[in-house]
């Protein structure tokens, strides 16, 4: 491990086996390049010099157990990047956690640590810039979406009290940010959104953004880096599947039988059966009538809902693990022992694996492991004691983002999620049971219908900074505008302020749902 401390954009101090590994001249994040050439098998820490006797350096293999892990802490009350940054970014990265350890992009000069691997791989790929801040914030935000695990990480330091100063909001460094690490259109809605919610004309940040060049990765580059996490997240190995269903029969037949034949096979298998007509049965007699290799323990209710069906499926979990299915997949035989090999290779408690459809096109399919901005309630993989305390928010219940509101609770506790493209799960998108009635929202007779669907609204509220919901508004506001029928802008325009509201009304109404 080396260590390199500084202060006012120089390189100060440097612990590391040699002396004289790094020139005073140089920027910070050239004196990184250079001191990862020296040691391209060390994990390099940065810390600002102020910060040394707080450094906790007895967490350090915990932090970084293995080789793709960026991670930082910010002593500042704001980030480098400004709020205003949620405009153009809607990914839970933003609106962080300083408590635990967060999945996020944005990164800090203050305190943080990269391994030379990773720093080697990107040295010709992304500009040396003379601002370490930026070029920290840089690497993570290209580096992300590739499979670099970036995180803010309160326990890089120890018993530290000290709060360095707030930066300052610059437009420029903004407007330069998206320019280089976003889509080109990006800027323009920027421009717009600033102007529409904080009353800012960025007319010259705007302009001078347009000569800076776009960057990007090479999309294989952290594929080059051999992963072994020192983390041991498997013990007893043991895994519960639970399984919502409503009138599909013959479907939840199949997913049990491959889960019968697993090579690695679960200890117990919880299927919650649904059915709203009152004095009805089971239709699930193969449950009793056939011989499986593992207990299965079945739930009959009249209640409906995905939400309700999995917390009760959850409160009767036993083992180490739980794989959250639904009741028409398909998987491989050696679907559970490809899914522990990752887990135990990766260090992961979480994982959501790719899930398609039949007819889903090859190539748009995501081939990579990276940090999942949301979660799949039919595709993951996740350890029990992670989500002893926490339930499938009712508020979301036949409507849409419990799936994205779950994985919130996860991160929040300090639990992140990887994306794994592989082992694939088939989702055959079976047909909706016979019984099934569709469920009346409390505001589908309202005279003006709310835009966003209400429980939309109650995830952003609940999870998204306020720049983000407002940029989540715009857009909605010109997306929408090509399918719906009032074609006069002026109309249209009043008429998508009252939906809003409406839908923000009967967020606000859901959110204090007992």
């Amino acid at each position: 491990m080396i260590i390199v401390y500084h202060q006012n954009n120089r390189i100060v101090k440097v612990e590391a086996k040699e002396e004289n590994v790094f020139s005073e001249k140089k920027s910070i994040a050239e004196g990184l390049i250079e001191i990862a050439e020296k040691f391209p098998n060390d994990l390099i820490i940065w810390s600002h010099i102020s910060l040394v006797s707080y450094l906790n350096v007895e967490k350090i293999d915990e932090i970084f157990h293995q080789n793709k892990i960026m991670a930082s802490y910010n002593l500042s009350p704001n980030n480098f990047i400004s709020d205003s940054i949620g405009y153009v970014d809607s990914l839970p990265s933003i609106k962080i956690n300083k408590e635990v350890s967060y999945p996020t992009w944005m990164m800090s000069s203050n305190v943080g640590g990269i391994h030379a691997t990773s720093l080697l791989l990107l040295k010709d790929q992304i500009e040396k810039d003379a601002n370490f801040d930026y070029f920290l914030n840089s690497i993570a935000k290209l580096g992300m979406p590739l499979g670099l695990l970036c995180y803010s990480e309160p326990k890089l330091l120890k018993d530290c009290s000290q709060i360095f100063a707030k930066r300052k909001d610059d437009k420029r460094l903004l407007f330069r940010f998206v320019k280089q690490h976003y889509k080109t259109r990006w800027i323009f809605l920027l421009f717009l959104d600033l102007f529409l919610y904080k009353r800012t004309l960025a007319i010259f940040p705007f302009l001078m953004c347009l000569f800076q060049k776009n960057r990007n990765l090479d999309e294989d580059a952290f594929h080059k880096i051999e992963v072994t996490s020192k983390n041991k997240v498997i013990e007893e190995g043991t895994i519960d599947v639970i399984i919502p269903t409503i009138g599909r029969k013959k479907y939840l037949y199949d997913t049990l039988k491959d889960l019968s034949v697993q090579t690695y096979l679960p200890l117990n298998i919880i299927v919650v059966e649904q059915n709203p007509v009152q004095d009805s049965i089971t239709e699930l007699d193969y449950i009793l009538n056939e011989h499986w290799p593992f207990q299965i323990k079945h739930i009959f209710t009249h209640q409906t809902g995905a939400c309700n069906a999995r917390n009760l499926a959850l409160k009767e979990v036993k083992s180490e693990w739980v794989f959250m299915a639904d009741d028409d997949i398909r998987i491989e035989q050696d679907f559970l022992d490809q899914a522990f090999r990752i887990i135990e290779k990766e260090g992961f408690e979480q994982i959501t694996l790719g899930c398609y459809q039949p007819d889903y096109p090859s190539h748009k399919k995501i081939n990579q492991k990276f940090q999942w901005g949301s979660f799949g309630s039919g595709c993951s993989i996740v350890k029990t004691k992670n989500i002893k305390t926490l339930t499938y928010n009712m508020s979301f219940e036949f409507g849409y983002g419990e799936d994205g509101d779950f994985g919130m609770q996860l991160r929040n506790l300090g639990h992140d999620i990887l994306y794994s493209p592989q082992p694939e799960i088939l989702h055959l998108k079976a047909p909706i049971g016979g019984f099934r009635t569709k469920h009346i929202m409390a505001w589908a007779n309202e005279k003006i219908q709310p835009k966003p669907s209400p429980t939309v609204m109650l995830y952003k509220v609940l999870h998204l900074t306020q720049e983000q919901i407002d940029g989540y508004r715009t857009i909605l506001f010109f997306k929408y505008y090509r399918v719906q029928k009032v074609k006069n802008p002026i109309q249209y325009y009043f008429n998508s302020k009252k939906q809003w509201l409406q839908s923000l009304y009967w967020a606000n109404k859901l959110k204090t749902r007992k």
